[in-house]
């Protein structure tokens, strides 16, 4: 891939990187000359080049905290993409499914964002993207776990933006359609035509795709953007 910008000298954590969104964002990162820390509950031995990951729950906030604070020094960049599902109707989900995903996807956010920005006021600049989903925004069949976490972590996004926005720390999120990733392909051939239909520019996005933004609101290029939703969607949700 090309890359658009450069972060040499910067430490970037990354979580839910060992696979893909994640994966790709962490990658892209390392490419782009960043130091590429991701955070894992079930990290490889042997991760990819260019990256060091760290066996971390996110939703366990003393977890997160020792994590950051055994890295080499603050980071200046944070990416919050770990997340999971627990898909079930409203009337059959279990509490603990509910539970499950808020804590990861909405909790493990706010438990990251908590741990690092002290560190990024410190040094007067900072950068963080918050990875939600369209379903946060129209919800989802059988996903209201699920959507409430991400539509929770846009207020967390535009709450922590203006905490954070007079210390220099920009705090943004970038909302996904449906992306081909490897467990996407996995789906009922009917879930990814109906995706397809909704897209107005006949295809689907490819972890790349919300990469290439993602580094964007990273980098000083985006330096006045803050509290923002960018959808990378190809149209999905219009």
């Amino acid at each position: 891939m090309s890359v658009s910008f450069r972060f040499e000298g910067e430490l970037a954590v990354v979580t839910g990187g060992v696979r893909g969104i994640g994966r790709a964002i962490a990658e892209a990162l390392a490419a782009a000359g960043a130091e590429v820390h991701v955070f894992d509950r079930d990290p490889p031995e042997d991760p990819a080049d260019g990256l060091s990951a760290h066996p971390v729950d996110v939703a366990d906030g003393a977890s997160v905290a020792g994590a950051v604070a055994a890295l080499p020094r603050a980071p200046a960049l944070l990416v919050n993409n770990a997340g999971i599902t627990r898909d079930r109707t409203l009337q059959k989900m279990s509490d603990e499914e509910w539970d499950a995903v808020i804590a990861v996807n909405l909790t493990g956010a706010f438990n990251m964002i908590r741990a690092v920005s002290p560190g990024m006021a410190t040094a007067g600049r900072g950068r963080i993207v918050n990875i939600t989903s369209i379903n946060g925004l129209r919800g989802k069949f059988g996903q209201s776990n699920y959507s409430a976490a991400k539509a929770g972590l846009i207020g967390l996004t535009k709450t922590a933006a203006r905490e954070l926005g007079p210390k220099g720390i920009t705090v943004n999120a970038v909302a996904p359609g449906m992306v081909l990733t490897d467990m996407a392909r996995t789906l009922p051939e009917a879930f990814r035509e109906q995706a397809l239909r909704e897209s107005v520019l006949d295809r689907l996005a490819e972890p790349g795709d919300i990469a290439n933004t993602v580094l964007f609101l990273l980098s000083d290029a985006a330096a006045m953007i803050t509290g923002q939703v960018i959808q990378v969607d190809g149209g999905q949700y219009l």
